[in-house]
């Protein structure tokens, strides 16, 4: 299951994540993933979460990359319940236009190994022209 998280800068879309990604790990029976630009967050998560500094990690720098990084966190841990990407669009080289494949390949892994994601979106719905929402949670 893929959950998304939409609204520009400022709504509050990373607190929210902040809040279910807590509330998940103390509820969590496997490993819980944040994934951030930077590690700012590192101590509003609770210590069970896995925090993983996008800047750590400058060599990835588009969607199919970012994708085949998730296999390789996911390779490392097969007990991930949960994933959670904060503020995908202001990756470095990540387009609205990435978005409905990259969601859609999401999904397909969460699928596959049995966990779900949430993303932030740092956009209005209507600008994400090609994205199915139907097929995910929104949950703002």
């Amino acid at each position: 299951m893929v959950k998304v998280i939409i609204g520009h800068k400022g709504s509050g879309k990373t607190r929210k994540m902040v809040d279910f990604a807590n509330d998940q790990a103390e509820r969590a029976h496997g490993s819980v993933v944040f994934i951030n630009r930077d590690a700012r967050l590192t101590y509003d998560l609770t210590y069970k979460i896995r925090v993983v500094c996008m800047e750590d990690y400058p060599g990835i720098t588009d969607s199919d990359e970012y994708i085949g990084f998730i296999y390789g966190i996911i390779s490392s841990d097969h007990d991930i319940e949960a994933i959670y990407i904060d503020s995908i669009l202001k990756f470095s080289n990540f387009a609205l236009g990435d978005l409905p494949r990259f969601l859609e390949r999401l999904d397909s892994i969460s699928t596959t190994y049995g966990m779900e994601f949430t993303v932030s979106l740092s956009a209005e719905q209507e600008e994400m022209i090609g994205v199915d929402f139907s097929k995910y949670e929104i949950l703002n």
